[in-house]
């Protein structure tokens, strides 16, 4: 399989290989994150290698991270793609976000200043904007925003790199849920989670963020 090779000198010691490949990886992760790419799209190294100007090598060793962090999948031919999940994956991705996200939630809460809130609101109302659109990548980039940026005052940097793994896999079935559900306005939920936030509503903030991250997928997962 093309991923198994060893990587380069440049790749592992620093050189201009690894700074190819750690561009494409963060970009292509971002563009998988946020739905970009559609579930079970290929991806070749040729391809790949070609939109961004570079040699075969720093693709390979991008394409081998995202595989091993479970946005790629890669089968038994080689052949790289985004995944497909079925039901039962998204119900357990459901569930590690029901986990992980209220208690991002609940641990940010002391530190929710109004300067945050303020913030979250402003996110918030950007997102309503997009909705107008509609654009289901801008959708997902907006609303990934609101939750990280109350997620980053948990100061809970592992488990924030756990729910953004979650968030991960599940990009490009994002873009479908997105299709499905036809928002026209900002979430719900996530006023529910601002109002919870100034109330200092530790209860009411852990059931309103589960309920955000997980209504949805469990509409897919039907």
């Amino acid at each position: 399989m093309f991923l198994n090779s060893r990587p380069s000198e440049n790749s592992t010691h620093g050189g201009p290989t690894a700074a190819a490949h750690d561009r494409i990886y963060r970009t292509m992760r971002t563009r998988i994150m946020h739905g970009e790419l559609l579930p079970g799209q290929a991806l070749t190294l040729r391809g790949i290698a070609k939109d961004f100007g570079v040699s075969m090598t720093p693709v390979r060793e991008a394409l081998r991270r995202l595989v091993a962090e479970g946005a790629l999948m890669l089968s038994a031919s080689g052949r790289v793609s985004t995944p497909e999940l079925t039901a039962e994956r998204i119900e357990e991705l459901a569930a590690l976000r029901a986990l992980l996200e209220p208690e991002l939630a609940s641990r940010a809460l002391p530190r929710a200043h109004m300067a945050l809130i303020e913030r979250l609101q402003s996110i918030n109302a950007n997102i309503a904007t997009v909705n107008a659109r509609p654009d289901a990548s801008v959708y997902i980039k907006t609303n990934l925003e609101f939750h990280r940026t109350l997620y980053l005052r948990a100061q809970a940097p592992a488990m924030l790199a756990m729910a953004e793994t979650v968030w991960l896999q599940l990009g490009p079935t994002m873009g479908l849920l997105y299709d499905r559900l036809q928002r026209q306005d900002a979430p719900y939920h996530h006023k529910l989670i601002i109002a919870a936030l100034k109330a200092g509503d530790e209860p009411s903030l852990r059931l309103a963020v589960r309920s955000d991250v997980t209504q949805g997928l469990r509409l897919l997962a039907q």
